[in-house]
């Protein structure tokens, strides 16, 4: 039987390995020099298509998250990306990195699905994944990932532990978030941005799912996260649009997080 690996390296800009560890099922990687510009993680499982717990950075949440590539990277923040990171995230001399599968009654659980703290720009491998169609002068701090990070705190805006998606006053604005693989869900929670006055909000928005179907929630002038029951079912992606700003002398509505409650779908 063939065993099933986790390995973990540090490459440079170049592509050159600076650290590295493998182990079977989980590894850790204790990497003891500071971050240069274009360092990145690179995970390398055994097979795609599998369930792993992630802490890429020691700061940062363990995240459990579903892996579609046998090789996936993670690019260390640098300058302007790091905005949306504790001044304390990727910096110093010693940086504890781990990864493991994720045991069965952890994948099996009700969770939130959207939650991944590692989620970036672009196709990474890593699900879930956040994109949208606008985001605030293309800045890290108003970036569509930032409504799954996990952080709740949205009295303010500009820089962590404040960041949300922006969407630059567009009323057209649609927020995508992808599993990567189908999943059931029968719940949401979405958490408003509330920097009032500076900020507005939105009275309602529609959430159309990849079956086809849709609903349409109200919301409110909230700081707490506001939770909606719907219909369960099961879907690969939902996106956020119809979004109905408030009446509000602010143009200014953002979104610091979003949750998918439910759990893997049955054929998984």
């Amino acid at each position: 039987m063939k065993l099933e690996t986790v390995s973990l390296k540090v490459l440079s800009a170049m592509g050159q390995t600076k650290a590295a560890c493998a182990e079977e099922k989980q590894t850790s990687l204790v990497y003891d020099e500071e971050y240069e510009p274009g360092d990145r993680i690179m995970l390398s499982v055994s097979k795609a298509g599998g369930y792993y717990v992630l802490q890429l950075e020691d700061t940062l949440a363990p995240a459990l998250v579903y892996v579609t590539r046998p090789e996936v990277e993670y690019r260390i923040p640098h300058g302007d990306d790091r905005i949306v990171f504790s001044p304390k995230s990727f910096s110093g001399r010693r940086h504890l990195i781990r990864a493991r599968i994720a045991r069965p009654e952890e994948v099996a659980a009700r969770r939130n699905l959207a939650f991944n703290p590692y989620d970036r720009h672009g196709d990474t491998g890593i699900y879930p994944h956040a994109r949208a169609n606008v985001e605030t002068r293309g800045e890290a701090v108003f970036a569509a990932y930032n409504a799954i990070d996990g952080i709740y705190e949205n009295g303010s805006h500009g820089e962590w532990p404040y960041q949300s998606w922006g969407i630059n006053r567009d009323p057209n604005a649609e927020w995508t978030l992808s599993f990567g693989r189908p999943v059931g869900i029968d719940e949401l929670r979405l958490t408003l941005r509330a920097d009032f006055p500076h900020d507005s909000w939105w009275e309602s928005a529609v959430v159309a799912f990849s079956d086809g179907s849709e609903e349409t929630l109200e919301l409110k002038k909230e700081s707490h996260p506001q939770a909606f029951d719907i219909k369960a079912r099961t879907v690969e992606w939902l996106t956020l649009r119809h979004l109905k700003k408030a009446d509000d002398p602010s143009p200014f509505p953002a979104l610091t997080q979003f949750e998918a409650w439910g759990t893997e779908a049955a054929e998984q």
